[in-house]
């Protein structure tokens, strides 16, 4: 117990401070938490921004930046492979078409009309022998049937069902049998010397000349243009590719810059084998597909178009030589009025048509061809051309003069009389020539064209693969030094 002190003074007693007068109202409320459910967490962060955070924080140090620069390298190393390889794939399989299968068929639909074309003619060089038909013209339209009848079939074949093509093949196998109908009246109304066999064989002229082969003409339109469009898949330049190799060979010599700054090392063997796979699939890429757009071009320029000239001359002196033909089987029936008020007959006016047509077709085939073996068939048709020419003028002022023997003669007659046929069959016989000399020359180029893609998808694509291994090694190496 405490002593108050004695004598001294009275004890101090401690004042409490004075507070300011505070608010009465009532205290906030808070949230009753429901009861069973924990309080709300912030929402977890995705994994895509984790990994960027792990990232960035790895970037910050050279191991991290190690790893990320190998990853990139073989990023585009094997990117730069695959999309070779892929390119590069289409492109010979274009190639491939080109040589078997596009330009084929457009030589195949060429023949459909070559074929319908002479059987044509056969058939009206028969009509004017008489009742009993050569064997030799008979049999020529026997076959030039027969062919048009199996080349028919392939491209029926080739063909995707619906197509505008298949259409087209469709409806010349059902004009064939009505056309072939047509001559067999002709022959059987000939041999018995009714007139009305000369109107059987202009119906059936009409019917080759109007509906078969325009027909003809459209399928092989149609092929041409699936020709050209597979040149034009096989000979772009694979720019997607090129622009992927650059940058590949870009990175890679920038890492071994990279490596040489920061270690003195002047070589990184991974580095080294993966830029070396690199520069061999870009060179590959570059001479190998420069070689096969040489080679194809080469196949167009100097075979395909010559090809397609020499088969219009063709058919142009077919339908010259069927136009001949029926000048003396019509005698006169069939009759065209010009533009300046002058009648001429119908076929003879035909004829000098496709004289004109032949001509122009010669002289350009000949500009085409770029050697001495496809420019001397070439120079021989023409002579054969103008010979028919000078004869047909002599056969047709024969007709005029109403000798119409002796036009006959000067048209189908023995080889003593200098018929027309002689230098119709000269003209055929040297386009055949000079076709198959120009189609030995596309195989030859487009061949080249696609051997030299032999092999490059496949070697893009191992290559790619172990210069990206060779590429991830090289900078491993570099990280073990960390461990």
């Amino acid at each position: 117990m405490t002593q108050p002190q004695q004598g001294g003074a009275p004890p101090v007693t401690p004042t409490r401070p004075v507070l300011p007068p505070q608010s009465t109202g009532p205290a906030p409320q808070q949230a009753p938490v429901p009861s069973g459910r924990p309080a709300a967490t912030p929402p977890r962060r995705t994994a895509f921004a984790e990994g960027v955070d792990r990232l960035r924080s790895a970037a910050t140090t050279e191991p991290g930046r190690l790893r990320i620069i190998g990853a990139v390298l073989a990023v585009l190393v094997v990117a730069f492979g695959v999309v070779t390889a892929w390119q590069m794939t289409d492109r010979s399989t274009a190639a491939d078409d080109v040589l078997h299968s596009s330009q084929p068929l457009s030589a195949g639909a060429a023949d459909i009309y070559r074929s319908l074309a002479d059987a044509n003619t056969a058939a009206s060089s028969g009509f004017l022998s008489g009742g009993q038909e050569p064997p030799a013209t008979t049999r020529r339209y026997e076959q030039d049937i027969q062919t048009a009848a199996a080349k028919l079939v392939t491209a029926a074949a080739s063909t995707e069902p619906g197509s505008p093509a298949a259409d087209t093949v469709t409806k010349l196998n059902k004009l064939l049998p009505e056309y072939k109908g047509l001559v067999e009246r002709a022959r059987a109304n000939n041999r018995q010397g009714f007139p009305v066999g000369g109107a059987y064989l202009r119906a059936a002229n009409e019917k080759m000349q109007q509906e078969m082969l325009p027909a003809a003409q459209d399928l092989y339109t149609k092929e041409n243009q699936r020709l050209r469009s597979d040149y034009a898949k096989a000979t772009p330049y694979p720019w997607f590719a090129l622009v992927l190799g650059v940058a590949a060979l870009a990175a890679l010599g920038w890492a071994q810059r990279r490596h040489y700054l920061r270690t003195n090392r002047v070589l990184n063997q991974g580095l080294v084998a993966a830029t070396a796979a690199s520069a061999i699939v870009l060179l590959w890429l570059v001479v190998g597909h420069s070689v096969a757009r040489a080679g194809l071009d080469s196949s167009y320029e100097h075979g395909v178009r010559s090809l397609n000239v020499l088969h219009d001359a063709r058919i142009a002196s077919l339908n010259a030589r069927g136009n001949e033909n029926l000048t003396l089987v019509s005698r006169g029936a069939e009759t065209k009025k010009l533009p300046d008020g002058r009648v001429e007959d119908a076929y003879d006016y035909a004829f000098q048509q496709d004289m004109k047509t032949l001509s122009a077709g010669l002289d350009e085939a000949e500009s085409l061809a770029d050697d001495q073996a496809g420019r001397q068939p070439v120079s021989a048709a023409t002579g054969n051309m103008k010979v028919w020419q000078q004869r047909h003028t002599q056969a047709r002022a024969a007709d005029d003069d109403g000798n119409y023997q002796a036009a006959l003669n000067k048209i189908i007659g023995a080889k003593a009389d200098q018929p027309t046929g002689e230098c119709f069959d000269g003209v055929d016989a040297n386009l055949a020539k000079a076709l198959a000399h120009e189609e030995n020359e596309f195989e030859q180029a487009a061949g080249d064209g696609l051997g030299a893609m032999t092999g490059l998808p496949e070697g893009a694509a191992v290559l790619a693969v172990l210069g990206a291994a060779a590429a991830v090694l090289g900078v491993g190496r570099r990280l073990s030094e960390y461990r």
